[in-house]
Parts: structure tokens; C-alpha cells; sequence
């Protein structure tokens, strides 16, 4: 077996396997470690299951609703053991898609563990306990991150669960306690309230989905309470205790205290990198706060090793780690790259009503002192939002001044994780909102909405 490589990828996640494909397109004899399953947390735990579960609790809302579309259809069930096994089978396919490419391309899988010896070289231990001494010149972690284990917060995925737990639940409880309203928390609030689940969603900060911008999280809010679920923001967890299989928790809103009693926690708080095992200390590699810190070029404080996705820290986004893996790989291959630019990834949550981003909000323009001006274009307002019933919504475009350049996109509404390209695309391209309210958009599509709200910030609409 082949025990010298070019590049050597720690974790086969969306970023460690496309940066195996990407190295091997290079012309690099690569290998690709994984001790769990090809595709890491994203595919197998995260991104493509929940979207799985996710689109289940759509079509349960959609059913629920036919009557309202001209339907007789009947009382609507649900076998929740069903709905959690075809989002393990689209996860498998998945990655068995992975698995695929890997050979396609002749990227050497190793399965197992890695353990560096020395800055060069790690010892791969396979799941049968074999070892396996390797070499590479350049290597690359990509091992992803997990949820923080917080003291305060005892998972044990029977009562109280991650998002490992909360994707495997086949009995759902009566009444869950959602701690933490970030991406994770707000989806899965979404996917059990529509399957009955009483959902209390408890926010530290002010806002739900606290990095998005303030006026669509309150959208956002306003959504939630009328589908019933309980939403506490600006409000902390005073005590939290497991007794006789309930969760009881202590909320405290300013100098108001609330006692709350569930059948299951969901902590959805707090990430850190997977770094356990790696032995980074032989190799030289510095970490900080739980993650690894890189440079301009992805690299690590030991030139030749590299750090990449979810484990580097900044955005811990699926698409963001993908881009890294191309961008580092360039750097190992000797040519021209395109430098990630953090300030143009979106961000995408795919509870119902979606949200989207990309760019500054309107709060961080005000916080640096930018001219710009702000076009809102509701969904209540669109040809086709009203034929598929989805109103609640709008596409906030933000543009700077005097040029009129794509500050900002922030979208609350049906699809918005979709459109959300358009101005990305945008602000890649530099576009202003004239070549924007050039580009002819098809009526009805929900994306007229993105030309509307540019037409709106300058006085321009036809439709508002």
C-alpha cells in the first residue's frame, strides 16, 4: 500500500473531500482519512438530513392546509419512524455519492483515525485496530466541529439531546425546550411544531437567528408565535435539571423568572472543533479558543499543514469550507487562487418562512458609517407569493452611496435560500442597482421580488 502522498486531507466532510478531488484534479497523489463516513457531519448528521426532515414537515404543512387549495383530503397522519428513515437513506445515498468521486478521481480512502508522529507523518489506525504509518508533503485538516459540551447541559440524546439525537427521534415528546435560536435551533423548532410538538425556543440575545439582520429575524419571530411555537429572546437559562425523565428549566427575562417543565431538551449551543486524537502538539500545530487559526493561505503556524472548514474557525457554513478546500488547494498546487472573501458567504436557514443572507446588515452599516439606502419589497405584495400562499416574507436590499453598489441582500420568505445566489452573484460582480433593474426578471417567479425591492430603494417600483 501506498504510504507517501502529496496531500494528505484529515476528514472527508464538504471540506476535506472536495479538497481530495480538487488536489487530485491537480495532478497530486492524494488520500483522504475518515474514521466515521465519507461526507463528515454535513452529509451524514447535518446539512443533508435536516433538509430531508425539514421538507417532510413542509409537505405535513402543506396536507394540513388543503382545504385551502381546493382539496378534500381528510385527517392527516404521520409515522414519525418513516419520516426519520428517508432522511437516512438520502444521507446514505449521499454518501455513497462521495465514495464515488473519490474513486473516479483515484483518491486513496483511508479509513480510520490519524494521529501525527511528527509534522510529516501520522499513523492511521483503522477500524479493526491495524496501524498504518503514512507521509504526506502537504496536509490538510478538515476535521469539522460538534456541539461544545456545556456542563450546565447534559446531553445524553435520551432526555436531553444535540442535533445528532434530535435527527435520529423517532418518538417525539409533548413539550420540548429549545436552547439556543441559531441556525439549528430555529429549524428544528420548525420541524417539531409542525408535527405537534409544543416547542419553547429560548434566545440569550436579543433576537432570534442572532447574526441575521434585526428586522427579518423579528419577521422571522412574528412567524413562529402565529404557528404557535413559544419564543423567548433576550432571556437566559437560569437552571437547568433533569428529574424523573422531564426537563425542568428556570428562564429569566430581566428581573422576571419563569419555570418551565418539558419532556426533552435540545442544546443547541456552542460549537468547538474536532481536534481530539490528532495529536496536534507532535506536529507543532498551535490551536486556540477550540479551533485551529490559519493564515491568508489557509496555512497553519507548520507551513506545509493546513487547516480548512469548520475546524478554522469563522463561519461554520458547509459552502464555506468547500471554498477554502479549493482556495488551500491552490495554494499547494502553485497556482493563481481565488482568496475566499468572508464577507460575501451566505447564509442560509431552512426552517419555514426561509432565510437567506449575504453582506451587511443594516445595523452594521450604521455601526461603520456608511451612506446607503434601503428598498423592502414584501412578499404580501408578489404575484406569485400569493398563488402558492406564502406571504410571509420580504427581500431587504441594502445600497451604498453614491454609487449605488450591493451592500447587502436579506431575504425572509418561501425559497429565499434559493435566491439568495442572484446577489451573490451581484455582489461578486460588483453590480449597482442599475444593472440590477436591467436584468429582465420572469413574472410571476418569486425572484421579481429582488428586482422590486431594488426598483423601491431608488423610487423606481411600478408594483409598490
Amino acid at each position: 500500500m501506498n504510504n507517501q502522498f502529496d496531500v494528505l486531507v484529515i476528514g472527508s466532510g464538504p471540506g476535506g473531500y472536495v479538497a481530495g478531488i480538487k488536489a487530485a484534479q491537480a495532478g497530486l497523489n492524494t488520500a483522504v482519512v475518515e474514521k466515521e463516513k465519507l461526507g463528515g457531519v454535513c452529509l451524514n448528521w447535518g446539512c443533508i438530513p435536516t433538509k430531508a426532515l425539514l421538507r417532510n414537515a413542509e409537505l405535513y404543512e402543506a396536507l394540513s392546509e388543503a382545504e385551502a387549495y381546493g382539496f378534500k383530503v381528510g385527517k392527516i397522519g404521520f409515522d414519525t419512524g418513516k419520516i426519520v428513515e428517508r432522511s437516512r437513506k438520502v444521507a446514505d445515498k449521499m454518501n455513497r455519492g462521495v465514495a464515488a468521486l473519490l474513486k473516479k478521481y483515484k483518491v486513496t480512502h483511508l479509513p480510520g483515525t490519524a494521529r501525527f508522529s511528527s509534522p510529516r507523518q501520522l499513523d492511521i489506525t483503522d477500524p479493526a485496530g491495524k496501524r498504518q504509518a503514512v507521509e504526506a508533503k502537504h496536509i490538510i485538516i478538515a476535521t469539522g466541529a460538534r456541539p461544545k459540551a456545556i456542563p450546565a447541559f447534559p446531553v445524553d440524546n435520551k432526555t436531553v439531546l444535540d442535533y445528532r439525537g434530535a435527527l435520529v427521534l423517532k418518538k417525539f415528546p409533548k413539550r420540548l425546550l429549545i436552547v439556543g435560536a441559531g441556525a439549528i435551533g430555529v429549524e428544528f423548532a420548525y420541524y417539531f411544531s409542525t408535527f405537534e410538538v409544543e416547542v419553547h425556543l429560548v434566545e440569550m440575545l436579543p433576537q432570534l437567528l442572532p447574526s441575521e439582520d434585526s428586522e427579518i429575524a423579528g419577521i422571522l419571530d412574528k412567524a413562529f408565535r402565529k404557528k404557535g411555537i413559544h419564543c423567548y429572546t433576550g432571556t437566559s437559562v437560569e437552571s437547568f435539571q433533569v428529574k424523573k425523565g422531564k426537563v425542568t428549566a428556570t428562564l429569566k427575562k430581566g428581573q422576571t423568572a419563569t419555570s418551565l417543565e418539558c419532556d426533552m431538551g435540545l442544546i443547541a449551543v456552542g460549537m468547538e472543533g474536532v481536534l481530539e486524537g490528532l495529536a496536534l502538539e507532535k506536529a507543532g500545530v498551535k490551536t486556540e479558543k477550540g479551533f485551529v487559526p490559519v493564515d491568508a493561505e489557509y496555512r497553519t503556524n507548520i507551513r506545509h499543514i493546513f487547516a480548512i472548514g469548520d475546524v478554522a474557525g469563522r463561519q461554520l457554513l458547509a459552502h464555506k469550507a468547500s471554498a477554502e478546500a479549493e482556495a488551500a488547494v491552490a495554494v499547494i498546487a502553485g497556482r493563481p487562487g481565488r482568496p475566499v472573501d468572508y464577507g460575501q458567504i451566505p447564509a442560509c436557514t431552512y426552517c419555514q418562512p426561509q432565510v437567506a443572507s449575504i453582506g451587511l446588515t443594516e445595523q452594521q452599516c450604521q455601526q461603520q458609517g456608511l451612506k446607503f439606502r434601503v428598498g423592502r419589497f414584501p412578499y404580501a405584495a408578489s404575484g406569485k407569493a400569493n398563488a402558492i400562499r406564502h406571504l410571509d416574507g420580504m427581500v431587504k436590499l441594502i445600497f451604498g452611496e453614491p454609487y449605488g453598489q450591493l451592500l447587502g441582500a436579506h431575504l425572509i420568505g418561501p425559497e429565499v435560500t434559493e435566491l439568495v445566489a442572484e446577489l451573490g452573484l451581484a455582489m461578486r460582480l460588483e453590480a449597482t442597482y442599475e444593472e440590477i433593474l436591467a436584468t429582465v426578471h420572469a413574472h410571476p417567479t418569486l425572484s421579481e421580488s429582488v428586482f422590486e425591492a431594488t426598483a423601491v430603494a431608488y423610487g423606481l417600483s411600478a408594483n409598490l
